[in-house]
């Protein structure tokens, strides 16, 4: 479950896209907590397939809930991404600053990158034909609100767009296995 802040009004009508930049992925279970979802003045909930499809959409592990998970995304992120300079006593703000600026631009449009698919992690997200592919075990997925489509090789292309937010994708390389909801028989 991903969380961005109160983005909806008391109708439950969404009326903005992120209110922090701290974009969260929490348990969906914790603590015996219960909530009503779109409830008037607390966080609006955001549901994802997976992992995988959060991390793409620039979202990262909760503190609270998810303490073990944000602990190892922290200090593998750090140690992906050097040329900040940041070390484990940097505030996790700093971090949310920069997947801030990776994952939207100042119009509200999705920030993509350039690479060559040889060097791609599983777990990152791509554009392809305008279509959001899942890469995993030389394969990629086309996402669907449904689940992943049949795999299909990746085509020959020299780059691609990528979808998830560049310093999450050197944390992908550097060992964080995000979770991919997977089809059955892949």
């Amino acid at each position: 479950m991903g969380n961005r802040g109160i983005l909806h009004n008391h109708e439950q009508e969404v009326l903005r896209p992120f209110k922090l930049k701290a974009w969260l992925t929490c348990k969906l279970q914790f603590n015996g907590r219960k909530r009503e979802v779109m409830a008037p003045n607390r966080y609006t909930e955001l549901f994802f397939m997976d992992e995988a499809t959060a991390f793409a959409a620039g979202h990262r592990p909760c503190f609270e809930c998810r303490r073990e998970d944000y602990n190892h995304f922290k200090s593998l992120w750090l140690k992906g991404n050097p040329e900040y300079g940041f070390d484990e006593k940097t505030s996790i703000q700093k971090i949310d600053a920069i997947l801030h600026q990776e994952r939207i631009n100042r119009d509200g449009s999705k920030v993509t990158h350039e690479e060559k698919p040889n060097n791609l992690p599983d777990g990152t997200f791509i554009l392809l034909n305008n279509q959001p592919y899942l890469l995993a075990h030389g394969l990629i997925y086309l996402w669907t609100p449904f689940g992943y489509a049949k795999p299909i090789p990746m085509p020959v292309v020299d780059k691609v767009d990528v979808l998830t937010p560049k310093s999450i994708v050197n944390t992908f390389r550097i060992g964080f296995k995000p979770q991919i909801a997977m089809p059955a028989g892949s």
